[in-house]
């Protein structure tokens, strides 16, 4: 039984996957009041779905980037369980949890973007490969008119947008392919497939130096 945490931003995700079926998925958008709803939200899922914490065999964990409190804040919180249960932590980058969602074009590229506060952007930068999104390159941080200026073929885009700049995506209709916002939303149910995806391989990180992906607006950095 797997059990997956997403603190990235101020949407946060929570499933429950039994290698068979998401028994249970739960996101929403929080006013950085992560550190209070993450443990009762998780409590609140277990109980619903009649699973105690004993019957965990795994857990998953956005790594980001995003933002720098809200991913610590995550990790921490599956690290404590990890260690008390004595069980492995496989961690996922949070744009490859957003790009999960996006089904290829055509043999488009893809940009998976969330917000990185300052009026930043994170970008990551996909192209199909083997069935799944293979990163080309290490996330960009860029503000939106930067990134605006990326498309100069068609590229599907998807991730954290606001209306504003969802509108001026929509009007490069030649070289833009916009996801709608259901697609947008990052759902905890595809980390918790990519997780286990790892897990069932033999993959798993080491509790103790695992440490959240954070962003300098030019060098990513993994904060220890």
């Amino acid at each position: 039984m797997l059990l997956v945490v997403d603190t990235s931003t101020q949407s946060v995700g929570l499933a429950l996957y039994n290698g068979t079926e998401i028994m249970a998925e739960m996101v929403w958008q929080t006013q950085s009041h992560h550190s209070i709803e993450l443990a009762p939200a998780v409590q609140s899922l277990l109980k619903r779905c009649g699973v105690a914490p004993a019957r965990l065999t795994t857990l998953g964990v956005a790594l980001g980037p995003g933002s720098f409190t809200s991913l610590r804040i995550g990790l921490a919180f599956i690290k404590g369980i990890a260690l008390t249960l004595h069980l492995p932590v496989i961690g996922i980058p949070t744009l490859d949890i957003t790009a999960a969602a996006i089904q290829p074009v055509n043999g488009y590229p893809l940009a998976a973007v969330l917000r990185s506060g300052r009026s930043r952007l994170a970008v990551g930068w996909y192209d199909w490969s083997a069935n799944t999104w293979k990163a080309r390159s290490q996330v960009e941080v860029m503000v939106f008119n930067e990134l605006a200026e990326q498309f100069k073929q068609p590229t599907l885009v998807c991730g954290e947008l606001d209306a504003e700049q969802r509108a001026a995506l929509a009007r490069k209709k030649k070289n833009v392919i916009l996801a709608s916002p259901a697609l947008s939303v990052r759902r905890p149910a595809y980390l918790a497939e990519l997780a286990w995806s790892r897990w069932q391989s033999g993959e798993t990180d080491d509790v103790i130096s695992l440490a959240p992906i954070y962003l300098h607006i030019n060098e990513p950095i993994q904060i220890q």
